[in-house]
Formats: C-alpha cells, sequence, structure tokens
C-alpha cells in the first residue's frame, strides 16, 4: 500500500491512543465495522476521504491535519498557488491537493481532486457528514448521489448531502479535475 496511506494510518491510530478511543467507538464514528475500521488503522487499506472526515468532525481535529499531519497556523489568510498545495494520491486513481491546509479553524475544506479513468471499475460509494460541493474544472465524470446518477460536464457544479452514498468516476476514458469542498 502506499507509503502516505500508512503515515495517515499511523495518524488516525495514534489519535485514538492519545484520546483513549475504544476500537468499537472508533469504528461507530467511521460508520464501518470494526474488522473494517482496523484495516485502515493498519495502513494496508485505502481510508476513504468520509471517514476521515467523520473523525475530523467528531474530534475537532482537521481534515488536513489527518492527511499531512501538518497543523494550520494562518488566522487571517492562507495562500495556494496553482499547483502548490499538499497532496495526497490515496490510489493510483484519485489524487486530492489541499488549497486551504495552513488556515486555522476552516469551516470548509477545498480540494482539487483528480480522478484518472477506471471505465472497467465500479464506482465506489462512501459517505460523510456535513455536505459537499463539485465543481468540475476539466473532463466530464459520472456522480452517483443518494442512488441518482448524474453526469457533470465541465463547468458543471452539484451541492449536495454528503451523508447520502455517493462516489464518481471519469468518463470519456479520460481523467477528470474537479474543485471539491467539504463542509
Amino acid at each position: 500500500m502506499n507509503e502516505q496511506i500508512r503515515e495517515i494510518a499511523w495518524r488516525l491510530s495514534g489519535l485514538r491512543e492519545v484520546l483513549d478511543i475504544p476500537v468499537e467507538e472508533m469504528a461507530a464514528t467511521c460508520k464501518v465495522s470494526v474488522e473494517d475500521y482496523l484495516g485502515y488503522e493498519s495502513g494496508n487499506t485505502d481510508i476513504p476521504i468520509g471517514v476521515l472526515q467523520n473523525v475530523s468532525k467528531k474530534y475537532q481535529v482537521g481534515l488536513t491535519t489527518l492527511l499531512f499531519g501538518d497543523e494550520p497556523n494562518m488566522k487571517s489568510y492562507f495562500l495556494t498557488r496553482a499547483g502548490q498545495g499538499p497532496a495526497i494520491e490515496r490510489t493510483k486513481a484519485y489524487k486530492y491537493q489541499a488549497l486551504a491546509a495552513g488556515f486555522v479553524g476552516r469551516k470548509a475544506d477545498p480540494f482539487i481532486v483528480t480522478v484518472e479513468p477506471e471505465e472497467d471499475k465500479p464506482v465506489h460509494l462512501n459517505s460523510h457528514n456535513g455536505q459537499e460541493f463539485d465543481l468540475v474544472l476539466e473532463g466530464r465524470m459520472l456522480l452517483t448521489v443518494g442512488g441518482h446518477e448524474l453526469v457533470l460536464n465541465e463547468g458543471d457544479s452539484l451541492y449536495f448531502d454528503a451523508t447520502l452514498p455517493h462516489g464518481m468516476k471519469a468518463l470519456d476514458g479520460k481523467r477528470v479535475r474537479f474543485l471539491a469542498t467539504i463542509f
């Protein structure tokens, strides 16, 4: 598994240990079985962003702190130059670039997400607390939300309840890039 995934797993495990949270409670927070949660902590299973968002909200730790290990320290503004935000490639198909990682007390987590085409694979669904806004910057994608399948073209956007099962897939054999903001 990817070294970045192992680092996230280490931070997740460390958080649970420092706060003395039982595995069963963390699994419930993540809305997964204990077995699945232990797979995340082992670093052998990819950890969906929604799982990390649930942990972030419940235990008041920044989502980007879980992803990248850095604590934000900017209070008035945080500038991210084009292509310069901290990035994590969770799988070969998904890359997340954080756009506000250094801002303390964010009310939202904006990312540029790049999804490579994998037309032979089904859409992987996940859910997390809060709401999400996605704006397609490049390419086309299939976005499944709460059982509805929507095709979003460049310039299209969707705001939705992120507790609904949702997932996306690049279309036309080309990568898709979109702005995803999680509230």
